[in-house]
Parts: C-alpha cells; structure tokens; sequence
C-alpha cells in the first residue's frame, strides 16, 4: 500500500470563495491518473472528510491527468470557526489516505 501523496504528483487545496473547498491531484501521467481514479472512492473520500458523499463534487479530468474535489466548507471562509482560511490543509487529509500500489 502507498498513501496518496507518494502516487500523485501533488495533491493540493484551496478555497474556492467563502462556502466551498477544492482539492486537486495531478496525477502526472494518463497512467498514474488510471490507477488514482479507479481507487479513489467517493464514499471513503466522504469519511475521510467527514462531509455527506451527496457534498462531493468530482471532476475526473482524463485530458490534463487531474482530479478535483469540491466540498462545502464545514464554516463560512473568515467567520470565528474558521480554522484554515486559505484552504490548505484539507490536501494533507487525502495525501495520507492508502491506497493500492501500482502494479
């Protein structure tokens, strides 16, 4: 098993206006982005989360080997329980989550 992080080629987030989050994974290669998309559950994603899978929005982009995830943030960007105003901590949640080596 490999965490998500080692597969992709970088995994990153940031806000997407004031009520929504996007994370990103450039997978690097038409065959990296294969094996990420097949394994990358949704309802895993969602508990990882720790949103409703019916929040996940996914964007497979097979052209650029890019997948987005767009999530409603858990507190409106800027208010008093906003614990990461840019974003960028959300990547690091999905960067750690396993999955199957490339075979």
């Amino acid at each position: 098993m490999s965490e998500l992080g080692d597969l992709a080629e970088k995994v990153r987030s940031k806000n997407a206006g004031p009520f929504w989050l996007t994370i990103d994974i450039f997978c690097g290669s038409p065959d990296r982005f294969a094996h990420i998309a097949l394994h990358l559950n949704n309802d895993y994603i969602a508990r990882r989360l720790a949103v409703s899978v019916t929040d996940i929005k996914r964007f497979d982009i097979p052209d650029l080997n890019v997948i987005k995830i767009s999530l409603p943030r858990p507190s409106i960007q800027g208010t008093r329980n906003d614990r990461d105003m840019h974003g960028a901590q959300w990547a690091n949640i999905l960067a750690e989550m396993e999955m199957p080596d490339m075979g």
